[in-house]
């Protein structure tokens, strides 16, 4: 390891980017014994200045201020008219004919391109100082590209991330705008009649290679877009009371953050209230539990339900049970799964629907597989239930089955 990579490695530990672009300015600048370091971007053709360290100096270059290239050096620079190095400006003849080197004044300067991977010229990492350096070398000037190298990286890495993050956005606005994805209805079904009450609408993403519909809505939120999916995709679920008997419902889903905009009260309008049901997702965090409630007591004052799933999962699952009072409390396929053969698991789900009989909700036991869970979920009192035994995710058609030649769309 040489000595210039000494000097970089404690820089590495910093948090991000930024940071190791202002340690690497800060460093470059008190080692060369300078008065103002920076990096710059080049942006048509005006230099902007996108992080800056020059203590006491604020007044005269600061973050985000701007200058036309043709007045500073970095042109000459680049095409090698003028050194990267300069320790004494008044023996360079045409640094003395550019204005700003009197108008500063700048009387030594040391700057490196920065470039993106293709090549092509991003900025520059400079310094500069109103007193000539005539002791500046050439191993300054290895420091000095060191450090614009270890800048490059960070820029270049969030350059990429950048457009990344573009290609993502893009790619979910395609989504949204085209309504590329297909509703899957699952049942609902009154366990003892085994006739479905109502379905749940899961959503599938169309693109190829398949991924899991949560991996869509994390890049949705990623880019700031989870809203707009999360609606969009609910607006097309509810258009499935169209099409089924006035007694179903529909239940979607919705994070605590797409609640909190208060957007999802507006879809809800063309239809009757008790046909619908709002299922809170519990793995999204609350930033705003106080917002959250108030939308709720809004949506149900309308006569919207309310449901929660994970019941039984885990703490958070039992908290959110408390925080929201649900109509509809689902019960997590972990309790379901083997209830008829697990003490343990009968034992809590029994405490469950105890305390939703107590509360006036409802339990829906999820991923019911077995005739035999069925038959104790039954015993236990557990009025509802839905899972690969009871009836599979499956299209509109499908659900429409379910009611045979004993009804008929009104429309």
């Amino acid at each position: 390891m040489t000595n210039t990579d000494m000097m970089i490695a404690p820089l590495l530990d910093a948090a991000n980017a930024d940071d190791i672009i202002s340690s690497s300015l800060s460093f470059v600048r008190q080692h060369l014994g300078m008065e103002v370091a920076y990096l710059s971007e080049f942006v048509g053709d005006d230099l902007v200045f996108r992080a800056v360290d020059a203590p006491g100096l604020e007044d005269m270059i600061d973050v985000g201020q701007s200058m036309p290239l043709e007045q500073v050096y970095c042109r000459h620079i680049l095409e090698g008219r003028l050194p990267e190095m300069i320790p004494d400006t008044g023996l360079e003849p045409l640094a003395q004919d550019i204005a700003l080197t009197h108008a500063v004044p700048i009387k030594s300067h040391v700057s490196v391109p920065i470039r993106r991977r293709d090549g092509t010229p991003y900025g520059m990492f400079c310094c500069m100082s109103r007193q000539t350096q005539t002791n500046l070398n050439d191993r300054d000037l290895e420091v000095m590209r060191a450090f614009a190298n270890l800048s490059a990286d960070q820029i270049n890495d969030t350059i990429s991330l950048r457009t990344q993050e573009e290609e993502l956005r893009a790619t979910i606005v395609n989504i949204i705008e085209t309504q590329s994805f297909d509703i899957a209805l699952q049942p609902i079904l009154d366990i003892s009649g085994r006739r479905p009450v109502g379905f749940e609408a899961l959503c599938r993403f169309q693109a190829e290679p398949y991924r899991p519909p949560n991996l869509w809505f994390d890049d949705a939120h990623t880019v700031g877009l989870q809203a707009d999916l999360e609606l969009c995709v609910i607006k097309v679920a509810l258009e499935a009371l169209n099409h089924l008997p006035d007694d179903i419902y529909v239940s979607v889903n919705a994070s605590p953050a797409t609640v909190e905009t208060g957007r999802i009260g507006e879809l809800f309008e063309p239809y009757a209230p008790h046909r619908i049901v709002l299922e809170v997702t519990e793995h999204a965090e609350i930033t705003d539990a106080e917002l959250l409630l108030d939308q709720l007591l809004l949506m149900r004052a309308a006569g919207i339900r309310l449901a929660v799933d994970d019941a039984g999962a885990g703490y958070s699952g039992l908290q959110q049970i408390v925080r929201l009072q649900p109509d509809i409390i689902k019960l997590d396929i972990s309790l379901t799964t083997g209830v008829d053969s697990d003490v343990v698991r009968r034992s809590l789900a029994g405490a469950l629907v105890r305390f939703a009989t107590e509360t006036g909700a409802k339990i829906v036991a999820e991923g019911i597989e077995t005739e035999g869970e069925l038959a104790t979920l039954r015993e236990l009192c557990v009025p509802l239930g839905q899972g690969y035994l009871l009836g599979r995710p499956s299209d509109l058609e499908s659900a429409k089955a379910w009611f045979g030649n004993a009804w008929r769309e009104s429309a």
